[in-house]
């Protein structure tokens, strides 16, 4: 069963979305080298108790920590530890949450740690990014899920290839519903499969993480002894990005972005829907 969200309940949501939006800045300065990834955690915890929110990644499934953080050829799920720090040229995927009144948020993005980046790494980031907007701009009401998929897939397939061949789209990870739990149904493929087929109804009140996964090379992953880092099985690296996004009447709502979305959809020729905290 897909929940569909009330307008009063995709307010509060939105509440949550702007936490993970202020967590997302507060760790992204503070991701330079030196820092270790515990000490991000440590500044995510800090942004969830000034904003009196919740946590909805420390415990989830025995989770450690606040956030993930994913370095390099992590993909997702890495866990914020002292030994981990970040040094020039690092790329980390920082992932989390926040809950508001039993409604959750949940957002990632990819940031560059000091200087001297690879163009294929900027590159790579930028495809990931663009592919999530992509996704995002086909949540239209009357769609159906597969419509995301097929954009998301079909954006990052129209680039040029890297150095390294091709772009792996993450195959075992994708996105998902969201609401008043953290994962929720329909699960969201980053690529279209016939087995899928073509998903549910985009309707007013659906709310869904769009987070695409894509590596320098395949599309396949692993997982390592503490069974949550993933990471690719070829060592390549990657990017993560994701929002959480609302359907309303009048279009999508980005709830984890500050603007609600409005700058990223106008170039796709969609007006954002209204922000119902403004």
């Amino acid at each position: 069963m897909v929940e569909i969200k009330t307008p009063e309940q995709i307010a509060k949501m939105r509440e949550a979305g702007l936490v993970v939006a202020a967590i997302h800045a507060a760790t992204r300065e503070a991701a330079v080298p030196g820092a270790s990834t515990k000490d991000l955690d440590a500044v995510a915890r800090e942004v969830l108790a000034e904003h009196g929110a919740k946590s909805n990644f420390l415990g989830y499934g025995g989770f450690p920590a606040t956030i993930c953080t994913s370095v390099n050829e992590v993909v997702v799920h890495g866990i914020p530890d002292e030994k981990t720090v970040l040094k020039d040229g690092d790329i980390i995927s920082v992932d989390c949450g926040a809950i508001v009144e039993g409604w959750h948020g949940d957002a990632a993005y990819t940031a560059f740690v000091g200087s001297g980046h690879a163009p294929e790494l900027l590159e790579l980031s930028r495809v990931a990014e663009e592919s999530m907007w992509a996704g995002i701009a086909a949540m239209r009401n009357g769609n159906r899920l597969v419509d995301i998929s097929k954009a998301i897939e079909g954006y990052i397939r129209r680039q040029p290839r890297p150095a390294t061949g091709k772009y792996g789209i993450i195959e075992d990870y994708g996105g998902h519903g969201i609401g008043s739990e953290m994962h929720m149904d329909p699960h969201l493929l980053n690529y279209v499969t016939r087995k899928r087929g073509k998903g549910i109804k985009l309707v007013p009140g659906v709310c869904l993480a769009i987070e695409p996964m894509v590596s320098l090379g395949t599309a396949q992953t692993e997982v390592l002894a503490d069974d949550w880092t993933v990471i690719t099985t070829d060592g390549t690296w990657s990017s993560h990005w994701e929002h959480s996004i609302a359907l309303t009447e009048n279009g999508p709502l980005v709830l984890t972005a500050v603007d609600g979305g409005k700058a990223k959809l106008a170039e796709y020729g969609i007006t954002a829907a209204p922000d119902p905290l403004a």
